[in-house]
C-alpha cells in the first residue's frame, strides 16, 4: 500500500468531550492457547471469510491516523499466528502521524518475530503471564508451554524494545500466591507489570467469576508486604494506576474495572477481526466498518465519516457486574484482548 504524506489536521471527540487518540486492532480471534478467562471450552471462532484482510486493516488504520490517532495497538486472540501479520505491522509502521505501534501477545511466538516486529517499528510490546509454575501455566492456558512464553521474553528482551510490560489476571485460589514472585520476576529483567481483574466478557464453564475475583486493592495489600509503593502521576492514556516500586525502576500497574472504575477519561475504541468498530469494551455499540470499506471500495471519506459519526453513540462507560450474567456474550479473544 502506498501511505501518502499527511497532516493530521482531525480530531476524533466524542459526545462527552474524551479526545480519542488510540485504537486497539484485533487481527485474529484464534488463539494457540485457550486460556480459562478468555475463552470457553468450546469455541467457535469467526470464518475466515468474514475476516478482515489484511489489505483492509491497513485502510482502516491509515483513516485513524488521518483523524489524529496516535497509538495502534494490534492483538487477538494471539496476532503473531496470523499469516503474514509481519507485513500489515510493516505497513502500519510507516503511517504519518503515527506516535506508537504496539502489541499485545501471549508470547508464544516471540521467539520467532521479536527481531522483524522490531524492524517494522514495534516500539513496546504486553505479554500476558499468568503463572511461572509449569503445571499451573497449562491449566491456565490449558495448552500453554511455559518454557516457550520464558524463552519469547527472553528474545524480545534481546532485541531491545523500548519497553516491554507483563500483564497479569490473578484468580483467587489458582494464582493468588504468585503476586510476589511475578512482580521480581518482572523486576529483575526490568520490565514492567499490569494486574488485571478479570473482566466478565462471555460465558465459560470453567470458574465461577464472582468466586475467582481477587481486587487490584487485595493485590496491593499483598505487594506492600514485600514492596515499597510509590503513587505516580504517570499515565499511558489509558485505565491503569502506576505504582514505582522504590527498591527497583520497575511499575506496577492496576487496571480496574470492577473496583475502580477506569471509563471517565476513555481514549480508546477497538476494531474487531470481522471488522467491528467497538465503542467499548463492556457494551455492544458498534458500526460495521467491514460493511463500509466493501460497499464502498476505495472511499477514504466514506470511511472517515462513518468513524467520525460512531463517536456520537460511544458510550459513557461500562455496567460490569459480577453478581449478573454477562450481558456481553462476546468473549474476550474476540473483542481484542
Amino acid at each position: 500500500m502506498d501511505f501518502k504524506n499527511n497532516i493530521n489536521q482531525e480530531v476524533l471527540i466524542d459526545k462527552f468531550d474524551r479526545i480519542v487518540d488510540y485504537v486497539r486492532i484485533s487481527v485474529t480471534d484464534r488463539c494457540d492457547f485457550r486460556c480459562v478467562y478468555c475463552m470457553d471450552d468450546e469455541m467457535e471462532f469467526v470464518p475466515r471469510a468474514q475476516l478482515l484482510t489484511l489489505e483492509e486493516i491497513s485502510k482502516i488504520a491509515l483513516a485513524f491516523t488521518e483523524l489524529g490517532v496516535k497509538k495502534i495497538r494490534i492483538t487477538g486472540g494471539e496476532p503473531l499466528i496470523r499469516r503474514n501479520v509481519i507485513q500489515l505491522f510493516e505497513n502500519i509502521g510507516q503511517l504519518p502521524g503515527l506516535d506508537e505501534l504496539v502489541l499485545t501477545t501471549n508470547g508464544s511466538q516471540l521467539k520467532k518475530f521479536a527481531r522483524p516486529l522490531k524492524d517494522a517499528g514495534v516500539k513496546r510490546i504486553n505479554i500476558s503471564l499468568d503463572s511461572l509454575n509449569v503445571d499451573r501455566f497449562k491449566r491456565i492456558t490449558r495448552v500453554g508451554e511455559l518454557n516457550n512464553v520464558l524463552s519469547g521474553i527472553d528474545a524480545a528482551i534481546k532485541v531491545g524494545f523500548e519497553k516491554i510490560k507483563l500483564n497479569t489476571v490473578i484468580l483467587k485460589n489458582r494464582n493468588d500466591d504468585e503476586i510476589i514472585n511475578l512482580v521480581r520476576y518482572a523486576s529483575d529483567r526490568d520490565m514492567d507489570i499490569s494486574f488485571i481483574e478479570e473482566m466478565p466478557l462471555g460465558v465459560i464453564g470453567d470458574h465461577d467469576r464472582a468466586e475467582v475475583y481477587y481486587s487490584s486493592d487485595q493485590i496491593r495489600n499483598v505487594l506492600e508486604k514485600e514492596f515499597t509503593l510509590v503513587p505516580t502521576t504517570e499515565t499511558t492514556g489509558g485505565p491503569s494506576k502506576y505504582y514505582k516500586l522504590a527498591e527497583t525502576a520497575t511499575r506496577v500497574g492496576f487496571i480496574s474495572p470492577h473496583s475502580h472504575n477506569f471509563c471517565e477519561q476513555c481514549n480508546r475504541v477497538r476494531l474487531t477481526c470481522e471488522g467491528r468498530l467497538l465503542l467499548c469494551l463492556g457494551q455492544e455499540d458498534s458500526v460495521d466498518l467491514r460493511k463500509t470499506l466493501r460497499a464502498y471500495p476505495g472511499d477514504m471519506d466514506k470511511l472517515k465519516q462513518d468513524i467520525k459519526n460512531s463517536m456520537l453513540i460511544k458510550p459513557k462507560g461500562h455496567d460490569f457486574n459480577l453478581r449478573e450474567k454477562p450481558i456481553i456474550f462476546r468473549h474476550m479473544n474476540v473483542t481484542g484482548g
